[in-house]
């Protein structure tokens, strides 16, 4: 199943606020219904952001045709509308600014030529993604100990991405070559993105799991059931710091107490380079109503104070390797990740993609 995909001129979009109940598929050729998608995480994973704002910059080609003479600053304003939907994941920003790019190059094109030139390069963000996930997934898989117990937090599997996924798809192929033996899921309060679309992943690829409250987490490390924690990742600073679902901080802080391996997959477009630290990285707040409601129902008084961050900050001397399209990579991290943003060819300890 693609969580998204480009057909004609419009795309079409599974609305992931409705899983695991339904599967309904939404087709559009408004690139603000793209950016609302975004903004109510009916489209979420980093990468997957990332390609549903590429295409809609497509749409937009598309939707203001008429206007030939200011369609590169009509295109621009789309640009904008799509960066301001989530401030967190970088990818998002990656994709505006390729998309960006292929405008600038082309000051003297007719609309034809610059719609398929937007249309070939969201096309080829989505293609790369899709190739990023698969070889996260074999180096990811390549670390796993025969029989691993592996906890993971929210969700990073083809929902989340282009393709496989980026930790999902670690833990997906080891499954394929019997390497795993289970997968504990997080709930991830308070949208419950473990609960409902990471079991709902895993159901569907056969692979055997359970689900946990995420308080539970340190108490599987202490009874010895977990031999991997594996994470994905909205931005990487350029230290290594890790911003990533709320919760993830504490995961880190439990395994390390544990000494446990803590993993954190994600491609390299989720690395910012220009941010030295994970100090500078914008953390998401969400509204306080997802968090003062489950089910329809309200859960606390009214008037009750509410701190939503979606993402919280996970230090560098917490990560054990942070897995890249390009190799894994380990501390220190201000040399290796130079070294996957100058050769992509650093730290992949042997292993052949």
């Amino acid at each position: 199943m693609q969580p998204i995909e480009w057909r004609d001129g419009k795309i079409r979009f599974l609305d992931q606020t409705l899983l695991p109940g339904e599967e309904r598929f939404v087709e559009t050729d408004d690139p603000a219904v793209v950016a609302e998608a975004i903004k109510r995480l009916a489209i979420r994973g980093a990468p997957l952001i990332g390609i549903a704002a590429a295409y809609g910059v497509a749409l937009a080609a598309f939707r203001f045709s008429t206007t030939e003479s200011h369609l590169p600053s009509r295109l621009k304003g789309i640009i904008t509308l799509l960066a301001s939907t989530r401030p967190t994941a970088v990818n998002l920003f990656w994709a505006l600014d390729r998309m960006r790019r292929i405008i600038d190059l082309h000051p003297s094109a007719s609309t034809g030529e610059l719609q398929a030139a937007l249309v070939r390069e969201a096309l080829t963000i989505h293609r790369e993604d899709e190739e990023m996930g698969e070889r996260i997934g074999r180096f990811g898989a390549e670390l796993l100990p025969h029989a691993a117990s592996v906890l993971t937090h929210c969700n990073t599997g083809m929902l989340a991405t282009g393709g496989k996924g980026t930790a999902l798809a670690a833990i997906t192929v080891a499954w394929e070559r019997k390497k795993l033996k289970h997968v504990y899921i997080d709930e991830t309060r308070p949208l419950f993105q473990g609960a409902r679309l990471t079991a709902w992943e895993l159901k569907k690829s056969g692979v055997p799991h359970t689900l946990v409250t995420d308080s539970t987490a340190g108490f599987l490390m202490q009874q010895g059931k977990v031999s991997t924690v594996m994470v994905g990742a909205d931005r990487i600073a350029a230290n290594g710091d890790v911003a990533n679902k709320v919760g993830t901080f504490g995961l880190a802080v439990l395994a390390g107490y544990h000494q446990i391996p803590f993993y954190v997959a994600a491609p390299s477009s989720s690395i910012d380079f220009e941010l030295r630290d994970g100090k500078a990285i914008p953390l998401e707040q969400r509204s306080p109503d997802e968090l003062v409601n489950c089910g329809g129902k309200r859960i606390t008084p009214e008037g009750t104070d509410v701190y939503s961050p979606a993402f919280d900050i996970t230090p560098h001397s917490l990560i054990t390797a942070i897995i890249t399209e390009q190799g894994v990579v380990r501390p220190p991290y201000q040399v290796s990740l130079c070294g996957v943003k100058h050769s992509g060819t650093v730290y992949r300890e042997g292993v052949k993609p």
